[in-house]
């Protein structure tokens, strides 16, 4: 705990830092002064919102778990579970490469089709995202393998059915969908993610066509390096300002500016511009306000950058949805059904739980299973016996 004293010290090299630092506020409110005249009143207009949600790892609070299982589960907002698959960070990547495919290499599953689409004609995961490793790795050098890969799959199984669900079905409605996450993406190999972006595209250009019908995509991220930038200094300059819902154009520029590598804000217009190709973006940046006091949430959203024309359009819609948002005030409801929907918890995270301790039994000769039951009458956390 600080003394007196050392709150005094404290107190005076913050002021002292803060006075030498007053620059960089004045430069973060003249770069954001110059998205006042972008401000657009956004007004609430009523079609379908469908967001996908894959549950989070987090959630799976095991309490007898060395494998390290991890649910790999998709769900969209009316509850219909559209993927379900069961993983550890030493699984064999070679036999779930092949685990998308039937015998006679034809998708069985939602990420295999995309693979199929996007030529990887290896059918090996690791050729969709170096990050998934290679199997031989797996099985001769577990202990070299980190876990991280697993989100990485969890990933890349959310575009893969968020992909099949735009480019392989028919729209009776018009149909907002809503990623949970930016419209940009680092885990696929070379130009794969902008592959599969543009043929999103051309999907949704197809359905306009053929079916009359819109479908819009954008993504909403729940945090940004960006907004965590510029939301101080579009307080001061009163960017976004009270009375209505709004929405603000945020240019690539001052995009980069919040990133440590400048590809992350590297889009097709910047492309066409100039410099390297757009790896990693499909997604023009906005910052929405759903509510109408200054004091309400400013959410980060993409819009596909082929659909940014239509932006009052799509932020109506996403406005609609927002409105009733609960139980987060302003924040798109489509996208917290499904979070409700996929998480892994009460019952789902019970029967899971069973299920490892079945197949750790399976395991063990018949005169060691009593230990495994002395285990689970012990488990549980110790520290809470203070409370009661």
């Amino acid at each position: 705990m600080l003394n007196p004293e050392d709150i005094e010290s404290v107190r005076d090299a913050i002021r002292s830092c803060a006075q030498a630092d007053e620059r960089v506020l004045e430069a973060l409110c003249r770069e954001v002064r110059v998205l006042k005249p972008g401000v657009r009143v956004i007004r609430p207009r009523t079609t379908t919102a469908v967001s996908l949600v894959a549950s989070d790892g987090g959630n799976n609070r095991l309490e007898f778990d060395p494998f390290l299982f991890q649910m790999v589960r998709v769900v969209d907002s009316c509850g219909k579970q559209l993927c379900l698959d069961v993983i550890s960070p030493t699984t064999d990547t070679d036999a779930l490469s092949r685990r998308q495919f039937d015998e006679q290499h034809r998708p069985v599953t939602d990420l295999g089709f995309l693979m199929e689409e996007l030529g990887v004609r290896t059918h090996h995961l690791h050729d969709l995202s170096p990050m998934i490793p290679w199997g031989a790795k797996v099985r001769e050098q577990p202990e070299k393998v980190g876990t991280s890969w697993v989100q990485v799959y969890r990933d890349l199984v959310e575009w893969a059915v968020l992909y099949r669900l735009i480019v392989d079905r028919r729209f009776g409605t018009d149909t907002l969908i809503v990623r949970d996450g930016l419209l940009r993406s680092k885990v696929f190999a070379g130009d794969l993610f902008i592959k599969m972006m543009q043929r999103i595209e051309q999907a949704i250009e197809r359905v306009r066509t053929e079916d009359k019908r819109n479908v819009y995509l954008v993504g909403v991220a729940k945090h940004s390096k960006v907004l965590q930038r510029y939301q101080l200094a579009m307080a001061l300059e009163d960017v976004l300002p009270g009375g209505e819902a709004r929405f603000v154009e945020i240019p690539a520029d001052l995009e980069a500016k919040a990133y440590k590598w400048d590809e992350w804000a590297r889009g097709r217009t910047e492309a066409e511009e100039g410099g390297e190709a757009a790896k990693f973006k499909a997604g023009q940046m906005y910052f929405v306000r759903f509510g109408s006091r200054v004091s309400d949430p400013v959410w980060t959203i993409d819009l596909l950058e082929s659909q940014t024309d239509r932006a009052q359009e799509v932020f109506g819609y996403l406005l609609a949805d927002a409105i009733n948002g609960f139980p987060v005030p302003y924040y798109p409801r489509c996208l917290q059904s499904a979070h409700e929907h996929a998480q892994v918890a009460g019952f789902d995270s019970a029967i899971l739980q069973h299920e490892v301790l079945e197949a750790i039994r399976d395991l063990l000769p018949d005169q060691r299973r009593p230990i495994l039951d002395r285990a689970q009458l012990d488990a549980g956390d110790i520290s809470e016996r203070r409370y009661g």
